[in-house]
């Protein structure tokens, strides 16, 4: 009669040993600012603007891993994003990332809408942590710019060897009929005691007769309490032959930063090119951004940032935040944009 009690038991308890066995997150972060930005168009004056995710894009999360035994962990991340200023959502529910896959010793494997291999170097290298306005996000908004998520991909990320992180990632297209829309990368990044290096590379079958080519090159280094950053992004968009399409877009980024106390202050510097048909007649920007952030605790900070693009008198580029850009109107060839702002930023 004790033997079938405690086997009883036993059996009752099982779904918590298999609870115990996985852990899953909600997770977040609310960012918001006020502020005045300028586009320095022909007619239009500077306004008062409420933004969403201005050091970072405002988002909620979901995460868990369950432990599968011999060192083989599931994995899953639906991640939304949230826009504070007037409470919309994304167009795509989980267009942040959505993924399930499996981590072992053989590093992780995952399945679903990832960052690519380009990301990865492009998020380490930049010293304003891809927030406040001036960022290299505005390497990957627009056409002719560079891949950053990838839908309907396989990746592949092995664990640190010396130092050193491989990553690979292919994305399928799922077109019926013309080119693939197929899209191949694969980064090599070093990180150690304080130094950063990275170099990715991206494929793009979106043309029956050429392909697109991304690079993206990155370093970093931290030295007490300062910390430099760089990258160099580069798009190769193909074109049709004779067209005069082809295009190539260059982005450029060096910046430092101090951090005292619970202060931080960033100087970031920023160059963008863009050539497009025979000979690549370039258009160019060159923009300066001031940041400043103060820690009030574990998981809240507020900031403030000053950023300013001087513009080519055939160049229109803009200045881009994590949740927003600031860019002149395409007819408004020479303009400056600039913006000023103050925000807070909470996570949980």
């Amino acid at each position: 009669m004790k033997q079938k009690i405690l086997a009883a038991a036993l059996l009752a308890s099982l779904p918590l040993f298999a609870q115990a066995q996985t852990s899953v997150t909600i997770y977040g972060l609310v960012d918001a600012s006020v502020g005045v930005e300028d586009s320095d168009a022909p007619g239009e004056d500077s306004r008062f603007v409420t933004q969403s995710g201005t050091q970072s894009t405002s988002r909620i999360g979901f995460r868990g891993t369950e432990d599968l035994g011999n060192g083989l962990k599931a994995l899953f991340n639906l991640e939304a994003g949230v826009a504070v200023d007037t409470g919309a959502g994304d167009s795509q529910l989980f267009q942040r990332r959505a993924v399930v896959g499996l981590q072992g010793n053989f590093g992780t494997v995952t399945v679903g809408r990832e960052y690519g291999p380009i990301a990865s170097v492009a998020a380490a290298s930049d010293t304003l942590g891809q927030g406040f306005y001036g960022s290299n996000l505005a390497a990957f908004s627009g056409t002719d710019r560079l891949t950053r998520r990838l839908a309907n991909s396989v990746n592949y990320k092995s664990n640190p060897l010396s130092g050193f992180t491989l990553g690979a990632a292919y994305s399928a297209g799922e077109t019926a009929t013309g080119p693939s829309a197929d899209l191949a990368g694969v980064s090599l990044e070093y990180a150690n005691a304080g130094l950063y290096l990275g170099v990715a590379y991206q494929n793009v079958e979106r043309l029956a007769s050429d392909d697109d080519n991304q690079y993206g090159f990155g370093a970093g280094y931290k030295f007490g309490d300062f910390e430099v950053r760089g990258g160099y992004l580069v798009a190769d968009r193909a074109g049709v032959p004779g067209s005069g399409t082809d295009s190539k877009y260059e982005q450029g980024n060096l910046g430092v930063s101090y951090a005292t106390g619970p202060n931080k202050f960033f100087l970031n510097f920023q160059q963008q090119r863009l050539g497009v048909g025979p000979g690549d007649s370039y258009s160019k920007g060159s923009a300066v951004t001031l940041a400043y952030t103060y820690t009030l605790s574990k998981r809240t900070n507020i900031y403030s940032t000053l950023a300013h693009m001087r513009n080519g008198n055939n160049a229109v580029f803009g200045l881009t935040s994590a949740g927003a850009t600031l860019t002149p109107p395409v007819t408004a060839l020479g303009a400056d944009p600039r913006v000023f702002n103050v925000g807070v930023r909470h996570s949980f």
